[in-house]
């Protein structure tokens, strides 16, 4: 039996959980690949609840992710550079769950900023059209994982499951900002991104441990684009920024981290916080493809935050997110 006919077995629950177990651990020792990565992948996407998005509208998107895990205790980087790049007139298709290994998630911080996530599956395509931005709880579209989640649990350590959520995004995006908590894994997860015929992605991992590019070192990458994958360092004095210690940009709880994000969106927020949005964001927007190069992507979004237009669209999100459940009510 091949890899994909035991996928298919587990997300069938036609697996007993002994041998499910047995797979799990056999494949972490081996070591994943990224075809086998990208196997899983695609069989947990065919299990899941997708989204009738339009050809246009499924090509703009991009979706800005990590993997999570790297326990850094930050505040959540990625969703408001997600929220930021909405503004910017982006689309952007957020995967993601509420919080495993830090004080707050994307669903946590979210609904902090008053952004209802209620929506049906109707609704959340009429977010993503309206703002520009919906976000698509992994319980919500991934029911099959009720059966693995147990088996799970009961491994001491990771399995491929802690790789495989920025891979099944229901909206199939095909752009990615991919951080992941260990640099041996950007070039594997660079191949799975390849192997799923993803369009463009950076696939990042930060030196001193974080699934984002970071300001205390440098950041390891895998740039994916036409078929091909170029790997690298980002160094963000490159780019003008000052290199900050991790704790400059501890978050706590999700109000908490919720108030940093508004801190950063109205210009109240100048240090370190608010250059690792700009810095993740401007290689978001080079990934989106509606840029030539990272120091221009720089300026726009600095422009961006300045104008106070991003403050603004947040609060538009979440009146629009609130108006679509009434809608169905």
């Amino acid at each position: 039996m091949d890899i994909k006919e035991k996928f298919e077995q587990l997300f069938n629950n036609q697996m007993p959980k002994d041998e499910a177990r047995q797979f799990l651990v056999e494949l972490y020792e081996k070591g994943e690949n990224g075809s086998d990565i990208a196997t899983a992948a695609s069989v947990m996407r065919e299990y899941s609840i997708g989204l009738n998005l339009s050809d246009e509208l499924r090509e703009k998107a991009i979706d800005i992710v990590g993997t999570g895990g790297d326990k850094s205790g930050s505040f959540n980087i990625s969703t408001t550079v997600s929220l930021l790049l909405a503004s910017m007139g982006r689309v952007v298709a957020k995967h993601g769950n509420r919080s495993i290994t830090s004080n707050s998630g994307s669903t946590d911080v979210l609904e902090a900023l008053g952004i209802n996530l209620d929506l049906n599956i109707d609704n959340k395509i009429k977010m993503l059209e309206e703002t520009g931005f919906c976000f698509f709880p992994a319980t919500d579209h991934h029911p099959a994982m009720k059966y693995i989640m147990p088996i799970r649990k009961s491994i001491e350590h990771r399995t491929i499951f802690n790789l495989l959520g920025p891979l099944t995004n229901p909206a199939r995006t095909q752009k990615y900002l991919l951080g992941v908590f260990d640099p041996s894994y950007i070039k594997v997860m660079a191949e799975a991104l390849l192997n799923l015929d993803t369009k463009r992605a950076f696939v990042v991992s930060s030196q001193d441990g974080m699934d984002e590019i970071g300001l205390s070192c440098n950041t390891s990458f895998a740039y994916v684009e036409s078929g091909r994958i170029l790997e690298g360092e980002i160094n963000p004095e490159t780019f003008g920024f000052k290199f900050a210690p991790k704790e400059a940009i501890l978050g706590a709880d999700a109000k908490h981290n919720a108030q940093i994000t508004r801190d950063i969106f109205s210009a109240k927020e100048r240090g370190a916080k608010r250059d690792i949005v700009v810095l993740n964001s401007a290689f978001a927007l080079f990934v989106d493809g509606s840029v030539r190069d990272i120091q221009e992507a720089i300026s726009m979004v600095e422009t961006q935050l300045d104008s106070g237009k991003a403050l603004k669209h947040l609060d538009f999100m979440a009146t629009i997110s609130k108006q679509l459940v009434t809608t169905i009510e």
